[in-house]
């Protein structure tokens, strides 16, 4: 069943190639890779690879060193697996010998340019040259669309997450530091049995909530001011993210009308979610929410993103760049307000969009109604 699952999406992906003038693909971003082979290994580094796929119409090709052959050919059971000695390029180039492609697909925001500039000279160097042809959102296209069991592995996230930010709430008390939290969360992340954080845990606190993707600090928590805690976890590869803003302690009138305003920006959003709307009439539905209250100027970024196998993919939730949304995409949902100086609320959502609306894959209701 998992490897006629990988079989199709190679099929789909192959359907593509002729629409976009080769006969060749070369897949170097991780998730990318490991959604069409089930490869599992991550790139520790941008220069450093432990793999990539070449495919053509009648070849799955994987190309790794010696450190990932055993992984590889455990995992990718649909490609022939190659060792390579002496770098990619040499590896890459020793294959297109044997296939004799002429155009040659890559992912033109994830190949560096040196990388790049050494893979063009030795293809030039061939007896028949290929041409490189760059390509962007290929393979990431595919991937917005979730198959059953990807949205199975989302809901899983989804539900170990919600145990983690319980835990991480209940752990709270005004004396820790934003550092001491995060900390917490890792070590929650583990015991719920996840994989490992699906970013390192946001949890700023008072001033520094007024920052969207802050790093914890040594700053003490303190009474009735507003905590932000963006948090995600990992299972079997796939990604979960939500936020909650948390108060130890009853927080001034001010923050109370911020924290309903955002709410109210939520749920508007979350209504209009459908089938068939563009990302940018949900976020317009936040946004003016916001704007109406007299706090536009403090929401700068969009309303969501994607989350799969990468905790950031497409589609995004935006004001520009309109996208229509399909049933079976998982996107956030997290409007947010912060005011320089004195702190942020944001309340995030993952949603699964269906035939009828949205399921919530974080259903944690730990939400004040002030």
């Amino acid at each position: 069943m998992k490897q006629m699952l990988f079989e199709e999406r190679i099929s789909s992906l192959r359907n593509r190639l002729p629409e976009n003038d080769v006969d060749a693909i070369w897949i170097v971003q991780p998730e990318n890779r490991r959604y069409l082979s089930g490869f599992r290994a991550s790139d520790l580094q941008i220069t450093e690879s432990s793999g990539s796929l070449l495919i053509t119409d009648d070849q799955c090709l994987l190309m790794t060193d010696s450190r990932y052959t055993e992984e590889a050919t455990g995992e990718a059971t649909g490609f022939d697996v190659r060792t390579y000695r002496e770098g990619p390029v040499e590896g890459l180039i020793g294959l297109l010998a044997e296939g004799n492609p002429r155009r040659l697909g890559f992912e033109k925001d994830y190949v560096t340019w040196g990388l790049h500039q050494e893979l063009e000279k030795r293809l030039r160097e061939l007896s028949a040259p290929v041409r490189l042809v760059p390509l962007s959102g290929i393979v990431e296209d595919m991937r917005e669309i979730k198959e059953e069991t990807e949205t199975g592995a989302l809901r899983a996230s989804g539900k170990r997450l919600c145990a983690v930010m319980k835990g991480a709430i209940e752990f709270m008390r005004p004396g820790l530091t934003e550092r001491e939290v995060a900390w917490k969360v890792e070590e929650l992340t583990r015991e719920v049995g996840a994989e490992m954080p699906a970013f390192s845990p946001i949890v700023v606190s008072g001033p520094n909530s007024a920052l969207p993707h802050g790093v914890p600090t040594d700053r003490i928590l303190r009474e009735g001011e507003p905590i932000i805690l963006d948090l995600g976890v990992k299972l079997n590869g796939y990604c979960s993210d939500m936020t909650r803003t948390v108060f130890l302690g009853d927080p001034p009138a001010e923050f109370k009308e911020i924290y309903g305003v955002v709410r109210s920006a939520q749920a508007a959003a979350l209504e209009a979610i459908l089938p068939g709307i563009e990302s940018t009439f949900a976020d317009k539905m936040a946004r003016d929410i916001i704007h109406e209250a007299g706090f536009g100027r403090f929401f700068g970024h969009g309303l969501g993103h994607g989350v799969g196998l990468a905790v950031h993919e497409g589609p995004r939730l935006a004001p520009r760049k309109p996208v229509t949304l399909k049933q079976g995409m998982v996107t956030t949902v997290e409007p947010g307000i912060y005011i320089p100086g004195k702190g942020g609320v944001r309340l995030e959502e993952m949603v699964l969009i269906t035939n009828e609306g949205i399921e919530i894959l974080t259903p944690d209701p730990r939400v004040y109604k002030f």
